[in-house]
């Protein structure tokens, strides 16, 4: 295993230090450019509104419109802690939809991390009509 140190920004560490952040972790979020407190925050008004993600009203129509049709949809999920959150979110909630939905978890160790051509292929032999992927990269 190679471990890498990253470098920091001096500047963030110690405006996170400032904040109340433990000194440790204020090392590893200014290592991942975060700069304020405010940005750990995750209660459900700190996150951004669907409304802003591009093509997001599309993409509800698109899946609304499967839904509705009774097509086949398949999510694609990385294998990790939100990986799996979040086709475990996504499977419950099209579901109480009515939605016809199957999962792919990867093995990460045969295909790396990811959506991959080969990735795709594999999800194709299922036949899916719509393909919905989680966490991918």
């Amino acid at each position: 295993m190679k471990i890498v140190e990253r470098t920091y920004s001096e500047a963030d560490r110690r405006a996170l230090l400032e904040a109340g952040v433990h000194p440790l972790l204020a090392r590893i979020f200014a290592a991942r450019r975060i700069a304020s407190a405010d940005e750990l925050r995750y209660e459900a008004a700190s996150l951004l509104h669907p409304n802003l993600l591009k093509n997001a009203e599309h993409a509800a129509q698109l899946l609304a419109d499967a839904i509705a049709r009774h097509k086949r949809l398949l999510i694609v999920a990385d294998y990790d802690a939100d990986g799996a959150t979040a086709c475990a979110v996504g499977m419950r909630a099209l579901r109480r939809f009515g939605a016809n939905v199957e999962y792919l978890v990867p093995d990460r160790f045969k295909l790396g991390y990811g959506l991959s051509p080969e990735l795709v292929d594999i999800a194709s032999q299922s036949r899916p009509d719509v393909l919905i992927t989680v966490d991918n990269g």
